[in-house]
């Protein structure tokens, strides 16, 4: 999973790790592992959540994080 994705939604919307997590209601730390790669199966309700906050689609957002990127 090419968590950088979620990261690089964030960016362009020009939020904070932190705005997202209050916006999403999903723990700054856990949003963190997802972007990083620690966290590497995130449930689909905390997809959802985080899908919702960038203004997303879920399918979409499912979709570019299950694309292979050059660090996996």
């Amino acid at each position: 999973m090419n968590g950088g994705i979620i990261r690089a939604l964030r960016q362009k919307r020009g939020m904070t790790l932190n705005q997202l997590a209050v916006i999403s209601g999903v723990s700054k730390s856990y949003i963190s592992y997802i972007e990083r790669g620690l966290q590497k199966n995130p449930s689909i309700i905390v997809l959802k959540k985080i899908s919702e906050a960038l203004d997303i689609e879920f399918l979409q957002l499912v979709e570019s994080l299950n694309r292979p990127n050059d660090h996996e």
